[in-house]
């Protein structure tokens, strides 16, 4: 049996371990995104760590969450942010110029590609065939630095999409009935590829 794409692009980035169900594994991190309610946090350990230098191929900072100003706070928080990410090497998005993930999925997605980011919607260009993981500040600060990522070998789950979506639904319905099979824990430890003709009738956000 072929591998998934999940599974291909796992072992293009594999630095330790096996690729078997459950066990630990270390992968290279070719992107990173933060934005502003968590990059003060990853950019503090960034410069603990003792790194000078983004090593990855593309490193993000948007400010998108913290865009109302009623006192000095917010505005402090970005200035501290275009800085490091000007002094690290990092891309500096401003308020203003959009939501992270749809941002990031526009400008820097590519299909086959790994993406960590301190953002609950970094996975968002999975839609472009990109493996992108959502994880804490530390693990992306050590990622910027050339660090591997640590997870368990995910289970890969696929989900195939026939026909099209009738009128009055959308891809969330797929999600929610997603949800009602297997719960809101249903999709620890794995990953879900929808494969099937149903897939080319989606756009790349409904994907």
């Amino acid at each position: 049996m072929g591998q998934t794409l999940t599974e291909k692009i796992l072992e293009d980035h594999l630095v330790e371990g096996e690729l078997e169900t459950g066990e630990e594994i270390g992968i290279e991190i070719d992107q990173v995104l933060t934005q502003d309610t968590t990059g003060t946090f990853v950019w503090l350990q960034f410069e603990a760590l003792g790194l000078d230098q983004v090593q990855t191929e593309v490193a993000a900072q948007y400010c998108d969450h913290q865009t109302y100003q009623f006192d000095f706070k917010n505005t402090d928080d970005h200035r501290f942010l275009r800085s490091a990410a000007g002094t690290f090497g990092a891309h500096f998005s401003q308020p203003g110029n959009g939501i992270c993930h749809n941002v990031h999925k526009e400008n820097f997605a590519a299909p086959g590609k790994t993406m960590l980011g301190s953002d609950s919607h970094t996975p968002t260009p999975g839609g472009l065939g990109e493996l992108a993981i959502g994880s804490g500040g530390l693990d992306v600060a050590v990622a910027m630095g050339g660090g591997p990522y640590y997870i368990e070998m995910p289970e890969v789950v696929n989900v195939r999409l026939e026909g099209e979506l009738p009128a009055w639904a959308s891809a969330k319905d797929v999600i929610l009935e997603m949800l009602r099979r297997l719960s809101v824990k249903g999709g620890v430890g794995k990953i879900f590829e929808y494969t099937g003709p149903g897939v080319e009738t989606l756009t790349v956000p409904e994907r």
